[in-house]
């Protein structure tokens, strides 16, 4: 943000990396088949390298350093500073927390449940031997890696999703702050409720492990790092110098942890190549659900544009990252779960991308909707 209020920081817009998320998202699945039928030894030994606890693994060391490196990126842009400038319009602060962590949550769980455990049932067949040795259903685990997804609301790319919809940049970052610190109290207890509704086994102290490995930790190297860039070489510098070069690493360790996922799932989709299908269907529905929900509620409690946009984008926003690190944790790579959480990934951009579309073509529906958004970006 400019000096004296007047001049509001430009984020970058998407850059070529992000914008073809997708499509590295699908070379990855289809590197990661191939070596999986390659060399399939190559990664189970990568994944024989963990953490015991009580004689069993716990935590894969290749991929707890995949996945810090992950996070650990997102939550060096956090400023925490603009948490307690929040306080300033509640209105929108409010709204985002009750629908991320009190409507979301039970949605996504409602949503999975009815098309990959009714409707879909039947063209998911088949069991597997989850990471403490118990014996699921398919579908079961991937709606547990959907629960996952709903109850890890927005990613730093949503800092990108609202620029792009000329929303107001100050309260996106401010949520991406205030979820990172929520997500430290509630993802346990929402895991745990909604993970053993769906009669899935929820080993309470890796959930907790899972939480204080790849959010708390990556959460205080982050503010560590920032503190000391900026009070070193200065704001200026941390921005224009540090941010860019830190940014692709998070989308290049995300990268090489799928391409670890799919060696192990390959075999599944090359028997049931519509699987992927069938789970993104789900995922697709929730995402619009939230989003017209939450933009209908910013209306109807009459938002500015600029602030309605962001509200409604981070509700449907997830943090694919920290559900991948879950779901491997909890129920390992080869997990029905741990491909859900992929899914994720895959339908991410393209939808979010609908989703800017749609409020930028909706803004006369909020006072001065045009005008207060080019405001924000000017």
């Amino acid at each position: 943000m400019g000096s004296g209020g007047t001049e509001v920081r430009r984020e970058p817009g998407l850059g070529a990396f992000e914008r073809y998320l997708t499509l590295w998202v699908l070379l990855c699945i289809g590197a990661g088949i191939l070596l999986g039928k390659v060399a399939p030894e190559a990664a189970q030994a990568l994944d024989s390298l963990a953490i015991y606890v009580g004689g069993a693994p716990v935590v894969s060391i290749p991929i707890a350093i995949a996945l810090f490196f992950m996070m650990y990126p997102i939550m060096v842009k956090i400023d925490f500073g603009e948490v307690v400038r929040a306080g300033k319009n509640a209105k929108p602060v409010l709204l985002t927390l009750v629908v991320n962590w009190g409507i979301k949550p039970f949605t996504m769980f409602g949503v999975a449940t009815l098309f990959l455990g009714v409707l879909f049932r039947g063209l998911v067949p088949g069991v597997e031997i989850v990471k403490d040795g118990t014996q699921v259903e398919l579908f079961r685990s991937y709606i547990s890696g959907a629960i996952l997804l709903g109850i890890a609301p927005c990613t730093a790319m949503v800092l990108v999703w609202g620029f792009l919809a000329r929303g107001n940049p100050g309260h996106t970052l401010v949520m991406v702050a205030i979820n990172s610190l929520t997500m430290l109290v509630l993802y346990g207890p929402l895991g745990k409720l909604l993970l053993g509704i769906n009669q899935m086994p929820v080993p309470w102290q890796a959930l907790l492990l899972s939480i204080a490995i790849y959010v708390a930790l990556p959460l205080v190297a982050g503010y560590v790092t920032r503190r000391w860039a900026v009070r070193r070489k200065g704001e200026a510098w941390f921005r224009e110098r540090f941010v860019p070069w830190l940014t692709p690493v998070s989308l290049i360790a995300l990268l090489l942890t799928l391409v670890l996922l799919f060696t192990f799932k390959g075999e599944t989709i090359v028997e049931n190549p519509l699987t992927i299908l069938w789970i993104a269907i789900p995922l697709f529905l929730q995402t619009w659900l939230i989003f017209g929900l939450t933009y209908g509620l910013a209306r109807l409690l009459r938002f500015r544009y600029a602030d309605a946009a962001p509200s409604a984008i981070i509700g449907a926003s997830n943090h694919f990252e920290v559900a991948i690190a879950t779901a491997t944790m909890l129920y390992g790579l080869s997990s029905g779960a741990a491909l859900a959480t992929v899914v994720g990934v895959l339908i991410e951009v393209p939808v979010m991308l609908m989703l800017v579309r749609v409020c930028l073509r909706t803004q006369g529906w909020f006072e001065s909707g045009a005008r207060q958004a080019n405001e924000v970006v000017q």
